[in-house]
C-alpha cells in the first residue's frame, strides 16, 4: 500500500465512518436520546468516530467499523422500534453517499468535467470511485446480522418476541464469530465475508455508477 493509494483512500473512508456514526446519533437524538450529543458525538468530525482497528479494516480489506455512537433506549418511546430505525440510520447513510457518488461516476462517465486538468480529473475521480465501493462495502457490511454489527439490532427489531431469544444467543457469540471470520480472511487470503459483501457491491456499483 503505497502514499499514493492512501491519500485517495482516506477521505472517502473518513467521510464514510464520519456519516455513518453521525446518522445514528442524529436519528437517536431526534428520537429523544441526547446521550450522543452529550457525549460529543454529534459531529461530523471524523476524529470522534475512529477506531483504530476498524479504520485499518476498510484500508486493507475495504469493509470495517467506526466507534459505535451510545445510544440509550430509555429515552426512546418504544425502544425496540426506534433502536431499528437507528440501526438502519447508519448503513442507509452510506447508502445515500453510495447513490451521490454513483451520480457523480456518471456524470464523469458523460464528460461533463473533462475541462479538467488530468492531473486533477484522474484523482477526483479515483476517489469518488472508491467511496461508491467503501461505502456500498460498509452498509452491506454493517447489515450483516452479527452483533455488534448495526444488521443485529436491525434483526432484533423485526423478531416476535417468542424468537428473540435468537437475539440473546447471537449477541453472546457474534462478536467472536465476526472477529474470527476477519481473521481467517487476513491469515488465509480467503474471505468468507468479501466472498458474500463483493457480489453486492459489484452489483450496486454497476446500479448507482453505471458501467
Amino acid at each position: 500500500m503505497n502514499l499514493q493509494y492512501i491519500i485517495l483512500l482516506a477521505p472517502p473512508i473518513l467521510l464514510a465512518l464520519t456519516f455513518h456514526e453521525f446518522s445514528h446519533g442524529w436519528i437517536a437524538y431526534k428520537l429523544g436520546d441526547p446521550t450522543a450529543k452529550q457525549a460529543g458525538r454529534l459531529s461530523m468530525n471524523p476524529l470522534v468516530h475512529l477506531d483504530p482497528i476498524g479504520t485499518l479494516m476498510i484500508f486493507l480489506v475495504r469493509f470495517g467499523w467506526a466507534k459505535p455512537v451510545p445510544v440509550n433506549p430509555r429515552y426512546f418511546k418504544e425502544p425496540k422500534r426506534d433502536m431499528l430505525l437507528v440501526s438502519i440510520a447508519g448503513p442507509g447513510a452510506n447508502m445515500l453517499l453510495a447513490f451521490a457518488s454513483g451520480l457523480l461516476l456518471r456524470t464523469f462517465h458523460a464528460g461533463s468535467f473533462n475541462f479538467l486538468p488530468e492531473n486533477i480529473l484522474q484523482p477526483i475521480y479515483i476517489m469518488i470511485k472508491f467511496s461508491l465501493q467503501i461505502n456500498l462495502a460498509l452498509a452491506i457490511f454493517n447489515l450483516l446480522p452479527v452483533p455488534p454489527l448495526d444488521g443485529s439490532k436491525i434483526l432484533y427489531g423485526i423478531l416476535p418476541p417468542q424468537y428473540e431469544y435468537i437475539y440473546e444467543y447471537l449477541e453472546r457469540y457474534g462478536p467472536f464469530v465476526l472477529m474470527g471470520l476477519i481473521l481467517f480472511g487476513m491469515l488465509t487470503r480467503i474471505s468468507i465475508l468479501g466472498a458474500f459483501i463483493y457480489p453486492f457491491v459489484n452489483f450496486f456499483s454497476r446500479l448507482f455508477g453505471g458501467a
